[in-house]
């Protein structure tokens, strides 16, 4: 048969492309393509306040206003507050009309499904939150909130006056059909949303019907501005004290009244005109406020009190990163989890002591490790130093003062814990985790003053693990940490978790020693590798009595152990911690290698073994564990396996994971941290390692001893034509280094700027030639170079 020259021509352009398409590597991940894996998370609920403040408005996904100043975790400091609750339901309607409270307790999420429209207003460094209401008569409208302290600075004591700047308004209106009027009616009452949750399931805001009643009823008096202006409202609690106050001077028209007699809640209805940016704003202090009081804050108004606050948040640490990627979400993510960062702290009015804290409206008090990771894998590596060291000054008082929770342990003046005014359940990997974050500070600074008033306590930290170290006769492997408590199970074992969390937290501090010559450096690095001989003996031995699994190919592998003794009993949290508080950690901690065949097929058993048969159409966060997309099923802040996915250079796993921390273990309108998916918010505890893999995919000082390498893992969607990628003032143990770069628009080029400035300057600086499809050259601060393996710009 023979063919014209233009079927011919047709039919190998369809042979070319049908080869094409089989030949196609899959394409790298980008947020974009994250953000289509992961649905929008139900249940969020985000905090607003002011730095180190004792108090935090939460805003539900609702827009609903939760006022808990005594939090959901009692403190000493916060007891005082009990009662003094208080809640704000936003709803619009045609005709200002409440929806009624649900008569049985129920998820908050089953009422309305547990999504809403949220995000930040751009252009502003004030952290002001959003929620949307769009409605189908054709019109959308919009809660604004910030918080504000009175003066707009520092808070001196951490108690001061705090109040959420509420504006209502019209955000948009339908040009074919919409009313002339439309409502926000505010329901009023005490906090009815309870963080809570049961064992089969995780923890979520759950509706209590019976909390809603205030106990002291509210009354109303009108507020005169004039001017010829509309008159406000004060929504009273007594005589002199004002629970709230709607603005005079707004668009709405306002009225208040009890839902229903003796109910205890009361409907604020505020009714808009439809005109785009009608507004009405609402003044709410935290606790019930002298009014005189609340009229020194109320002369500023909303545009005043957020121009003070622009002021506030504008203010950077010099020492401060500057970070820019191609995603604007990306960016977006890093600068509102740094404000969190502040925001979840807290200072103690009763003895002036600064911390981070684990939660907002839930875990208001210290898990000390994983809040210790806000320091050495987020502000750190950010350049945040002062932060940093405010948030830890407590932990050099309190040392010495908790006896290590185990029982083979006794009160040791060397041991690092959380204050017992912060105290959650006490895991004995608080210890490392300190040792952790006061080691990585010192080498992330060279700070002589800081190294110096730490060293001390860090060498009676030292000395703890020693002697720990040496006991016998306590029924678990010897060499290592005895049993002892390392999750919230509270079950005493020789837990992996613990010895991982503690030699990191020694190795680093050895490394430090070697860095000032401090003549304990030999002796602790080598009981340093005493333990590692240790604990690798007795993993191992403990390995070989764990189960099987087999692989698709028929090949058997163990299922890895969380101890080196069996504990005493099962947990309901065993399955989902042999993923997050596992095995896996080891690497990071450097007790085993990322590449050794063991971590290799116990990360396939999350990804691809019996437990995703087992995987419900509705899991919960304490289903046995698997892998979704590198992130784990159960508390993603714990995904170790990206860590040794970045160690063994799998840059496929190791993008997809950190990808996935960005857009599926954070709320995607927010940003605030889940503990859990669609569970547990109000938390930082994602940020630490979702900036870790940012900053070491791009400038990475942990991979090789004495080595500093630049663009090793960097996505490539970060590599644009159209704008530069900045990694300005990055904090690296060699001190801090300038990256920026560039391709250009036919993506042949790359053109970086790069400098170091250092304190102790690494051996060997490598440039990774990026995978960018035709790129041949790498202009390095103006020497081309051809772009293949790893390129050494300089050594010591």
């Amino acid at each position: 048969m023979k063919f014209s020259a233009r079927r011919r021509w047709i039919i190998l352009l369809l042979a070319l492309s049908v080869t094409s398409i089989v030949r196609a590597e899959p394409a790298e991940p980008d947020i974009k393509t994250a953000l289509a894996w992961w649905p929008s998370q139900k249940n969020v609920w985000t905090p607003i306040g002011w730095k180190d403040h004792l108090f935090r408005f939460q805003v539900v996904y609702n827009g609903h206003l939760i006022c808990s100043p005594a939090a959901k975790w009692l403190k000493p400091h916060t007891r005082k507050y009990v009662g003094q609750d208080f809640q704000l339901n936003f709803h619009a309607s045609a005709d200002g009309s409440l929806p009624p409270i649900p008569r049985d307790r129920i998820k908050v999420k089953l009422t309305d499904g547990g999504v809403g429209v949220q995000g930040w207003r751009e252009g502003t460094e004030t952290p002001v939150l959003w929620t949307d209401f769009p409605r189908q008569d054709g019109v959308v409208l919009r809660q604004e909130v910030f918080g504000h302290v009175t003066s707009g600075r520092e808070v001196a004591r951490g108690d001061e006056p705090l109040y959420a700047w509420v504006r209502l308004f019209v955000k948009h209106v339908d040009p074919i059909r919409a009313p002339k009027t439309y409502c926000f009616a505010v329901q009023l009452s005490r906090v009815y949303y309870d963080q809570t949750g049961g064992a089969e399931d995780s923890l979520y805001l759950f509706i209590r019907p019976e909390a809603a009643k205030l106990g002291t009823p509210l009354t109303s008096k009108r507020v005169d501005c004039g001017e010829g202006k509309s008159t406000g409202l004060d929504v009273e609690q007594g005589d002199g004290v004002t629970r709230l106050r709607v603005m005079p001077g707004g668009d709405g028209a306002v009225s208040f009244a009890e839902v229903a007699p003796g109910s205890g809640v009361y409907n604020l209805k505020v009714e808009l005109p439809i005109r785009e940016g009608a507004h009405t704003d609402i003044l709410l202090p935290m606790l019930v406020t002298p009014t005189k009081q609340l009229d020194e804050e109320a002369k500023l108004g909303f545009e005043g009190a957020l121009a003070e606050s622009e002021a506030f948040w504008k203010v950077k640490p010099e020492t401060a990163a500057r970070v820019h990627v191609p995603e604007m979400y990306v960016n977006d993510a890093i600068a509102r989890n740094i404000q969190f960062a502040e925001i979840v702290a807290e200072r103690n009015p009763d003895n002036g002591e600064y911390t981070f804290i684990t939660g907002s409206y839930g875990y208001d008090a210290l898990w000390s490790t994983p809040t210790s990771m806000i320091g050495h894998m987020f502000l750190d590596l950010l350049g945040y130093h002062d932060v940093v060291e405010r948030h830890v000054a407590l932990l050099k008082a309190n040392q010495g003062t908790v006896r290590p929770p185990g029982p083979a342990y006794k009160l040791h003046p060397g041991y690092f814990s959380s204050p017992k005014t912060l105290t959650t359940i006490d895991w004995l990997t608080d210890h490392g985790a300190v040792m952790e974050v006061l080691s990585r500070h010192a080498l992330l600074t060279g700070d002589q003053q800081f190294i110096d008033h730490w060293l001390e306590p860090l060498l009676k930290a030292c000395d703890f693990l020693k002697d720990s170290c040496a006991a016998t006769g306590h029924g678990g492997a010897e060499g290592v940490l005895p049993p002892a408590v390392a999750t919230d199970t509270v079950v005493p074992t020789q837990a992996v978790w613990n010895d991982a969390w503690n030699y990191k937290g020694l190795t680093t501090t050895v490394k430090l020693l070697r860095r000032i010559g401090h003549p304990r450096a030999a002796e602790l690095e080598a009981f340093a590798a005493s333990y590692k001989r240790r604990f690798n003996e007795g993993f191992l031995a403990r390995t070989a009595q764990e189960p099987k699994w087999t692989d698709a190919d028929g090949r058997q592998h163990p299922v890895l152990p969380t101890n080196l003794i069996p504990a005493p009993q099962r947990h309901l949290y065993d399955d989902c911690f042999l993923l997050d508080t596992g095995p896996l950690v080891l690497p990071w901690a450097g007790l085993m290698e990322a590449d050794d065949p063991l971590m290799r097929s116990f990360a396939d058993f999350f990804r691809v073994g019996p437990n995703v048969k087992l995987r419900g159409p509705q899991p919960s966060a304490l289903d046995r564990a698997i892998l979704e997309h590198e992130i784990s099923s159960c508390e993603p802040c714990y995904s170790w396996n990206i860590v040794n996915s970045w160690k063994t250079g799998d840059r496929a796993r190791f993008l997809e994971g950190m990808y996935s921390l960005f857009a599926g273990a954070i709320s995607t309108q927010t940003f605030i941290n889940c503990e859990h998916r669609h569970a547990m918010y109000g938390t930082v505890c994602v940020a630490p390692l979702m900036t870790w893999c940012m900053r070491q995919s791009v400038i990475d000082d942990q991979l090789a001893e004495n080595e500093l390498h630049l663009l090793r893992l960097v996505p490539l969607a970060w590599i644009s034509a159209s704008e530069e990628t900045v990694f300005e003032r990055m904090p690296t143990e060699y001190g801090p280094v300038d990256l920026r770069f560039k391709r250009s628009a036919d993506g042949s080029t790359l053109d970086i700027t790069f400098a170091g400035r250092w304190r102790t300057r690494p051996g060997k600086v490598l440039l990774h030639a990026p995978p960018i499809p035709g790129l041949r050259s790498i202009v390095i601060n103006g020497k081309a170079v051809e772009a293949k393996g790893p390129i050494e710009l300089g050594g010591s």
